[in-house]
């Protein structure tokens, strides 16, 4: 039996048609393994089905359990942005996600974000001064708006996790864990 380590937690997974769903499947297992309660939250509506995406084929489906412009952000211990090319290119059109995700970090609360999940990051507008990575290419956006990219597997600055892809989960949900685990609800 895996130990409850992340057991209390509360998790939001914010993501849209187009996520890389080993991005979103597979740190979901983790968390909710170790006793997290993790929610899809989406700009569609709750019952509605998010696509997911083998890279660029479309596969499974997931039920929106929470739309975000309903979701209270102040009850998460912590936000997780999976990657997939058109995921965060949707959700950054999404006044209401943008404002989510803005909440976690203006709260000082944990972030995750894993390929190309970071392009929310800058869309909040907290990417200046910050070290970070991501797939290799949003380095020259993240570098424009004021990052310090690194090619790099997981990359932690202060409650900012990131991770560059599908390859790099293991060490993405490890971090996930150490941060959650060491955060007080």
């Amino acid at each position: 039996m895996t130990a409850q380590t992340l057991a209390g937690k509360h998790v939001a997974m914010l993501l849209t048609d187009g996520v890389e769903e080993v991005e979103y499947t597979q740190p979901r297992f983790y968390m909710e393994e170790r006793g997290a309660s993790v929610r899809l939250v989406s700009p569609k509506r709750t019952g509605d089905q998010v696509q997911g995406f083998d890279h660029l084929k479309p596969d499974q489906v997931f039920q929106v359990e929470e739309n975000v412009a309903d979701s209270d952000p102040s009850k998460y211990d912590m936000l997780v942005l999976p990657g997939g090319v058109a995921n965060p290119d949707m959700l950054r059109l999404s006044d209401e996600a943008v404002a989510f995700v803005r909440h976690f970090a203006e709260a000082d609360k944990p972030i995750a974000a894993i390929c190309h999940g970071p392009w929310m990051l800058i869309n909040a507008g907290i990417v200046k001064g910050r070290r970070l990575t991501s797939w290799p290419t949003l380095a020259t956006d993240l570098g424009n708006a004021g990052a310090d990219w690194t090619d790099a597997e997981v990359v932690v600055d202060g409650r900012l996790i990131t991770s560059r892809k599908p390859d790099d989960i293991p060490a993405f949900n490890a971090k996930i864990e150490q941060l959650l685990s060491a955060t007080t609800s």
